[in-house]
């Protein structure tokens, strides 16, 4: 990531909230942990606490503040539609890695999150990347913007709707941990893509040949 947090200028968080902010990195760390693994066991659990402990000791990460609020039936909602795009995309890459002609081309996309937090634009950037076809390339805090990569683009209706997926994972993560600040951003138009500074280590946003928005660069031929 590039680029200072708005984040850093927030309220002085107390004792107990940085017990619960680092209470909230251990469950989310312990639970990617477990879907690297593939399953979630005792064995995994357990292990994947005392690797986040060590992280936490050993690895300070920057203080990320969670002002927002746990809602049981939006992680259930998130939850279940994380295992549906799970199974689907691996369906679909599966059978791009299978089909004779292979995989036509893939695009890189520029994606200005609606809710610029240190937190959401790191648990979106976690969530996409754990679904196969899409790897985050690049994440800028300033602008919070993710710079995604997805497989088998064919012209501008496949970016939009790479687009949209993105911004609606977002949505789901905020709608399960977010603020009633941050529900608000929801309903705005959010930034247009357009606007965004291209990727620091990319140059000047490309043209491309499928008539995609000029922040979107395409790959032909290229794979994950």
């Amino acid at each position: 990531m590039t680029g200072p947090s708005p984040a850093t200028t927030s309220r002085p968080v107390t004792s107990r909230g940085r017990w619960r902010d680092q209470l909230v990195t251990v469950i989310w760390l312990v639970l990617v942990w477990n879907l690297l693994w593939g399953e979630f066991t005792w064995g995994n659990v357990l292990g994947g606490t005392l690797v986040a402990l060590l992280v936490l000791v050993f690895f300070p990460l920057p203080r990320v503040t969670f002002d927002g609020r746990i809602r049981p039936l939006g992680l259930l909602r998130f939850a279940a539609r994380f295992v549906a795009e799970l199974v689907t995309a691996s369906v679909q890459v599966a059978w791009i890695a299978l089909r004779p002609d292979g995989v036509r081309h893939s695009a890189i996309i520029a994606v200005p999150l609606r809710v610029r937090s240190d937190l959401n634009l790191t648990l979106t950037a976690e969530a996409l990347s754990l679904v196969p076809g899409t790897l985050i390339v690049e994440a800028v805090r300033d602008t919070g913007t993710l710079y995604v990569h997805v497989l088998d683009v064919r012209g501008p209706a496949d970016v939009d709707r790479a687009r949209r997926d993105v911004l609606a994972v977002e949505e789901r993560i905020v709608r399960a941990t977010g603020s009633a600040a941050e529900l608000r951003l929801l309903a705005g138009p959010g930034p247009s893509a357009s606007d965004q500074p291209p990727s620091p280590a990319d140059g000047p946003p490309s043209s491309t040949t499928d008539g995609s928005p000029p922040s979107t660069r395409t790959d032909e031929g290229a794979s994950e």
